[in-house]
């Protein structure tokens, strides 16, 4: 079987992490230092695909850390409605692995022209995005040759942590940041496991992935990977949100992944939904949890803990796709770069 650069790319994650946290925490710190002079009352956060998910993911984790309320930008108000919003008081973010997209570029370049403090966080640090924004994090990842984003998204959620980490001022936050680049090393051990389970969706026609908080936004990436590797109708829930009645689809035919890192607040609330999605009869595959036929991850400060989570989801996602007779370097009717308006 030929080598995939998708698989490649995975196996990076240690090393980008770790030359994320080395080269750009002194930048980090002095952005946080600079942003703390404004009077920031929210965040507007502009991306598309997997980099909306890292978006998610800040919703969390600058809620959690500074308790700054979060918002999805809405580009097209920009580029088709002419109708940039009134953002006094906002930090506006752009998050991109290419930073090319013109939806994402013109938002962010709309905002600085309005006055609004500008951040970039982005793998291309010439990019469009990058040169409209005040402020950039680098991501480090060197190039990203597979269609599907992995490398870039764990950096774009270590950017995420870092900048809240310090916007914060708290050390409690940045627990933990030195451990995990072996933490993601040591998950990708989970393989073997990933690969069985895999096996288990070649025929599957659906499945929902199922979270909350802030590994919320990893159900929606493992969702996201699962549809663009191996053309699985995957949905990404809220667990609490699946209570309230797409809980009446469990059954055996209704797959479901549950994603639970050890020690966070979400935890105890998962496993009961687990237990109870059993007993209705749906197959159930845990992502961090110990025990047979779950894939483990590292326990890690709650913070982090995304960061390593949604490895087992990469793999799964690869795997199944070559399950499924699919080449995962080469997803069905993708490519690199997405240029939307």
């Amino acid at each position: 079987m030929k080598r995939s650069v998708l698989r490649a790319e995975i196996g990076e994650q240690p090393d980008v992490l770790t030359r994320l946290l080395v080269r750009e925490g002194a930048n980090v710190r002095r952005i946080a230092r600079g942003l703390s002079r404004h009077d920031l009352r929210f965040v507007l956060i502009a991306a598309r695909g997997t980099s909306d998910n890292a978006a998610r993911y800040a919703q969390y984790a600058l809620g959690l850390t500074c308790r700054l309320p979060v918002a999805l930008a809405g580009p097209s108000l920009v580029t088709l409605y002419d109708s940039p919003l009134r953002l006094r008081g906002a930090l506006v973010i752009g998050i991109s692995q290419s930073g090319q997209s013109p939806d994402v570029v013109e938002t962010i370049a709309a905002a600085r022209s309005a006055g609004s403090p500008t951040l970039a966080i982005v793998n291309d640090p010439e990019s469009p995005l990058a040169r409209a924004a005040a402020e950039v994090i680098p991501l480090h990842a060197g190039e990203e040759r597979s269609i599907a984003a992995t490398k870039t998204y764990t950096a774009q959620l270590l950017a995420v942590a870092l900048l809240a980490s310090a916007l914060s001022g708290a050390r409690r936050f940045a627990e933990g940041l030195g451990a995990l680049p072996d933490a993601v090393a040591d998950t990708i051990g989970v393989e073997g496991a990933a690969r069985r389970a895999a096996e288990r969706l070649a025929h599957a026609t659906r499945l929902v992935v199922l979270s909350r908080g802030l590994n919320y936004p990893t159900a929606h990436e493992i969702a996201l990977k699962l549809k663009e590797l191996a053309l699985l109708d995957a949905e990404a829930l809220s667990g609490a949100d699946f209570m309230h009645g797409p809980i009446a689809l469990a059954g055996p035919k209704l797959p479901t992944i549950v994603v639970s890192p050890p020690g966070t607040a979400t935890e105890a609330d998962l496993a009961a939904l687990a237990a109870e999605l059993r007993r209705r009869g749906s197959p159930v595959l845990l992502i961090g949890p110990t025990g047979r036929g779950s894939l483990p991850v590292p326990r890690l400060p709650e913070l982090l803990s995304p960061i390593v989570a949604v490895v087992p989801g990469q793999l799964l996602a690869f795997h199944a796709a070559r399950a499924r007779g699919l080449d995962p370097d080469a997803p069905r009717g993708l490519s690199k770069v997405t240029e939307t308006r």
